[in-house]
């Protein structure tokens, strides 16, 4: 499954991960069961599910309104990535 998954455009063209690094490899973990491999591949995977769900329920509930919930899910998801990025990268 891994040959059919997107290359990072960062690393492909400039050699450095992006912040998303590993969302891919750790959606396969997380679809085979692996939790905790999928936590330690990219730690902000299941905030960045829970943006996506609370996202796509914003977008198809138009009865209820998700914009307060979907913004502090996306930085909190942010500041998740930042800080995996700075202890895999530099410490």
């Amino acid at each position: 499954m891994e040959e059919y998954m997107l290359p990072c455009l960062s690393k492909t063209l400039f050699g450095v991960e992006c912040l998303g690094c590993g969302t891919q490899r750790a959606m396969l973990l997380l679809l085979q069961g692996d939790f905790v491999g999928a936590f330690k591949m990219y730690p902000a995977i299941y905030t960045t599910l829970l943006f996506f769900i609370l996202l796509f329920l914003h977008l198809i509930d138009k009865s209820r309104n998700y914009s307060k919930i979907v913004i502090a899910t996306a930085i909190i998801n942010a500041v998740i990535m930042v800080i995996a990025y700075y202890f895999k990268h530099f410490h």
